[in-house]
């Protein structure tokens, strides 16, 4: 444990003595910098001189001979000479000062595109090729499809392969979109011989649209002719035209030329006809040659089909023949075969008969459930409270009444009818098996069902069903699902209550589970007066009185739907 404590120890202080050591040569480079700056702004020790006669600016700049010569080849064959000057006319001072804080501490400015490319060329000259390849990288990065003709001709001083070859590439790239561009007429025959050579050394084909410049770039520089007849000029430029042409012919590879694109190179009067020829025929060879190489893949496949059927032939005779010898061995050895082989074939009838009658019995069956479905959507197809078919399902369980579901209407709505309790009993009493279906404004769906139904009494009446129960549908605190309470023992003279001042009371008329006031609106409930609580619910309690609306009173209707025969 100690060891492995001081082995830790001696890394961190070894560590730290190498990032203080990193350091310290950090800061020996920058006062080294530093100090060749100053050497080269200051005075002190300068015994060379650079004169630039320029008519505009001429100037000196006083140097050090030795700090030249170690750093530039071209200063060190220079000053070999015991002169104490040189005259460098060709720069001026902005760039001479630009070259010599590079010499001196390694700096160099790179202000803007014209810029880059005189510093390259300067570098060039004064054969510094650590920072030509600095600044000719720098160059390949700026060069886009901005600028790349720019580059391209400003190079034609520097004649840098790599800057032509990306150039090349951008109009490669671009062709289509800038064929008609001006800068692309201002190639020079020897630029568009290189670009030739470029396409053919990547191995792509030349396409129409190229050979159509060319002959729009032979049109242009034909236009340059001056100072003769005109038939004689137009005569000239024809010979010019065919001479420039094949000069750039002699290039081409009949192979990279676009055979798509052979019966428009017709039009060209200046392809020579022996290649057109070539190419014809190149393209008729090809195209014999797909269709031979086609033949023989169909007469292979031929052959293979041919070989299969054999093959399946033989293969059915050996099964065939397999088969009956085997039927014969057995027909010799043992009779009983033949029965268990006729029972076992039987038996496999059977069962697949059974298969298929189980799927046609499934069929049926899925069919008859849809069949009760659609019958189920039916029932309240006229409903804006009952869309679920889940629900459909729980109150025909419930009510467990045919007759009921297959005459009932929907003989109020509070949305239709008005929210109103006089119109709901106009519409309602005396009417026999009821549904009440009630939706709250929170989306809470419940309601109750009764055999006898409501009466026209103006003054209230409690109204007597041992069958009637109340139910709720929808009710989204906690996990609550559909559920049905029935009426509580010794309650059944309660189970509804009917006053024309007021819309539907299930329960007693004192205590009432629910009901709704005069405009059937707002609602109130006592859940648990005269009908059964779910498990775990405790009458004239909050979790009581709010479980069918979400509230205990002033709960808000959204639709009242009342149903019957």
């Amino acid at each position: 444990m100690d060891n492995n404590n001081n082995n830790q120890i001696e890394n961190a202080n070894q560590n730290q003595n190498e990032n203080e050591m990193k350091n310290l040569e950090k800061k020996v480079t920058k006062n080294l910098i530093k100090d060749y700056s100053n050497l080269l702004n200051g005075n002190s020790f300068k015994d060379f001189s650079i004169f630039v006669e320029n008519k505009s600016n001429p100037f000196e700049i006083k140097v050090h001979k030795s700090i030249l010569s170690s750093r530039s080849p071209f200063f060190n064959e220079s000053l070999r000479q015991e002169s104490l000057s040189i005259s460098l006319n060709q720069f001026n001072k902005k760039e001479m000062e630009s070259i010599l804080s590079y010499i001196y501490y390694g700096n160099i400015s790179f202000e803007n595109q014209e810029n880059l490319l005189q510093l390259l060329e300067i570098s060039i000259y004064f054969k510094l090729n650590l920072l030509k390849e600095i600044i000719q990288k720098k160059i390949l990065n700026s060069i886009n499809y901005s600028n790349f003709f720019q580059f391209l001709f400003q190079n034609r001083n520097l004649n840098s392969n790599e800057i032509e070859i990306k150039c090349f590439e951008l109009i490669n790239q671009n062709f289509s979109q800038i064929q008609n561009n001006e800068n692309l007429f201002n190639l020079t025959k020897e630029e568009i011989i290189k670009f030739i050579q470029f396409k053919q050394e990547k191995k792509e084909i030349f396409q129409f649209d190229f050979f159509q410049f060319l002959n729009n770039w032979i049109e242009k520089r034909n236009q340059r002719l001056k100072g003769k007849k005109e038939k004689e000029k137009e005569k000239e430029k024809g010979i010019e035209k065919k001479r420039l042409f094949h000069s750039f012919f002699s290039l081409f590879d009949k192979d990279s030329i676009s055979k798509q694109d052979f019966d428009k190179l017709k039009q060209f009067d200046f392809f020579p006809k022996s290649f057109l020829v070539d190419i014809q025929n190149k393209v008729i060879q090809d195209n014999q040659k797909e269709i031979e190489k086609k033949e023989k893949e169909n007469q292979q496949m031929k052959i293979e089909i041919e070989d299969k059927n054999k093959e399946n032939q033989k293969q059915k005779q050996e099964i065939e023949e397999k088969w009956k010898k085997e039927i014969e061995n057995k027909e010799k050895e043992n009779q009983q075969m033949k029965i268990e082989i006729e029972e076992k074939w039987k038996k496999e009838v059977e069962e697949k008969n059974k298969e298929i009658e189980d799927k046609w019995k499934k069929e049926v069956e899925e069919l008859k459930s849809k069949f009760e479905l659609m019958e189920l959507q039916k029932i309240f197809s006229d409903s804006e409270i009952v869309k679920d078919i889940e629900y459909v399902k729980k109150l025909q369980e419930w009510i467990n009444d045919n007759d009921f579901f297959s005459k009932m209407k929907k003989g109020f709505s509070a949305k239709r009818d008005g929210f109103n309790s006089q119109n709901w009993h106009k519409a309602v009493d005396g009417k026999g098996k009821t549904l009440v279906i009630i939706k709250t404004k929170d989306n809470f769906i419940f309601g109750g069902f009764t055999q006898v139904g409501f009466k026209h009494s103006q003054y209230g009446e409690n109204i007597h069903d041992s069958n009637a129960f109340i139910f709720s549908l929808r009710n989204d605190k906690g996990d609550r699902i559909p559920a049905k309470f029935t009426i509580q023992k010794g309650q059944e003279g309660y189970a509804i209550y009917s006053y024309l001042s007021y819309g539907p009371i299930f329960g007693n008329g004192s205590g009432h589970d629910f009901l709704l006031s005069s405009n059937l609106q707002p609602g109130d409930s006592n859940f648990g007066c005269s009908y059964n609580l779910p498990n775990g619910i405790t009458y004239n309690t909050d979790s009581g009185r709010s479980y069918l609306a979400g509230s205990e009173n002033k709960w808000v209707v959204d639709e009242v739907e009342t149903y019957f025969i």
